[in-house]
């Protein structure tokens, strides 16, 4: 978007993410880059009973001491991821608060279900003890704009703040509607992205029943199988992806260091099915063929796409056949890849974690794989990068995202 002033260019400078791969961005990468899947037996609670026994936590992390204790234990765990990341996007930007106008910097950053956590604690205590039993902090810490909150009080940002919540669509969501805001002059900073910490027993329950997650407990690390003939199921995870974005003038005047360029970003709806995605791709191409034009550019542009690929049998499939409605024969050259094949699923904060990777790709000009893709399926044919990360040359990635209810996102970065 070069044609558009510097005030409302938009732009990349800061990166947070925390997840069991690494708890930080750098760790993270790396574990991505060689292939390595997060997934294992689930530790938080017995999963015995359950279909699904496996997911991809974040273990030996203690958000105590990421964050004053007193806070942790009034907060949900959601929170404490997103807090964290944010801490660490905040840093990786070099933004000083005390140099900053309070007022123009905002905070974004939705959950697709919030503090379950919370939720299931609080209610245990209340069928077996009574009203008296449940805390007074309940309420402010399930709630899903809590994040948000607890990030502008920490950073003393008075701009705009609050959550974003639209399913597994959420993370890329926030993260487009904060380039508008600072587009339109709403704010100079955002900081955004996405949050989830579903890994409890009533989560798992609840999917279960929908029969939407994986029952490959005997392997874990190869359970999360995007565009695979045996795929059935997604994995869920848990963690946190979190961007700084600034307005280019502003990160100029400042003399910040910039990832990439945030050029285009759209949102669709299927309405089609409440899970079912358009089985033909339509409202999810629709999405993508709306960011490119955002953007000012065209699909042969696009180096790399991070998809959404949650390795159930209808996603990856209906994916693939919107990105050749998108792309048509380009797509059959354009390197594609799903890296919940490594992170599983995390709902609310996979669209904000993809963005981190999305970003890192354009940086260092290695694209992540697709790993447990030793089986192709036949109606899911493109270039996914299988099984072994691919250095390429990167200067524009689209990340895309959808959510139960029909909701899609789709977001491109661009080199800068």
């Amino acid at each position: 978007m070069e044609n558009l002033p510097a005030s409302q260019r938009v732009v990349v400078t800061g990166l947070g993410a925390i997840h069991g791969l690494g708890h930080d961005v750098n760790s993270f990468w790396a574990s991505l880059l060689a292939g390595k899947p997060g997934v294992h037996r689930v530790t938080q609670f017995d999963p015995s009973p359950f279909a699904t026994q496996v997911g991809s936590e974040v273990r030996d992390w203690n958000a105590e001491e990421h964050m004053d204790p007193k806070e942790a234990r009034r907060n949900d765990r959601y929170t404490h991821f997103g807090f964290c990341a944010a801490k660490e996007a905040f840093k990786d930007s070099g933004l000083d608060m005390g140099k900053e106008d309070p007022d123009r910097v905002g905070v974004v950053i939705g959950s697709g279900i919030g503090g379950m956590f919370t939720f299931e604690a609080q209610l245990r205590k209340f069928v077996e003890g009574g009203p008296r039993k449940v805390s007074p902090f309940t309420i402010p810490a399930l709630i899903g704009n809590m994040c948000s909150g607890m990030v502008a009080i920490e950073i003393g940002a008075r701009g705009p703040s609050f959550g974003v919540v639209s399913a597994c669509a959420t993370g890329t969501h926030a993260i487009g509607e904060s380039m508008h805001m600072i587009r339109r002059g709403d704010a100079d900073v955002m900081i955004a992205g996405g949050a989830e910490a579903c890994v409890t027993p009533f989560a798992y329950a609840a999917f279960c029943s929908m029969r939407a997650m994986t029952t490959r407990n005997d392997d874990p690390t190869t359970a999360s199988r995007p565009f695979s003939l045996g795929r059935d199921g997604f994995i869920m995870g848990e963690g946190a992806g979190v961007l700084v974005l600034e307005s280019l003038e502003h990160a100029q005047k400042r003399g910040a260091r910039v990832y990439a360029e945030v050029v285009g970003y759209a949102a669709s709806a299927d309405a089609h099915h409440i899970t079912m995605p358009d089985p033909e791709g339509k409202g999810l191409g629709a999405a993508m063929t709306r960011a490119l034009k955002a953007g000012g550019l065209t699909p042969d542009q696009v180096d790399y796409i991070n998809a959404h690929g949650t390795s159930t049998p209808y996603n990856d499939k209906f994916e693939t056949l919107a990105i050749k409605r998108v792309f048509g024969e380009r797509a059959k050259s354009l390197p594609v890849s799903s890296t919940k094949s490594m992170t599983g699923h995390l709902l609310g904060a996979a669209g904000g974690i993809e963005s981190v990777i999305s970003v890192k790709t354009i940086e260092t000009g290695s694209i992540a794989p697709t790993i447990n893709l030793h089986e192709p399926d036949p109606e899911c044919d493109l270039d996914y990068v299988p099984n072994v990360a691919r250095q390429a040359k990167v200067k524009v990635v689209m990340s895309n995202n959808l959510g139960f209810g029909g909701q899609n996102a789709a977001v491109v970065f661009k080199a800068i």
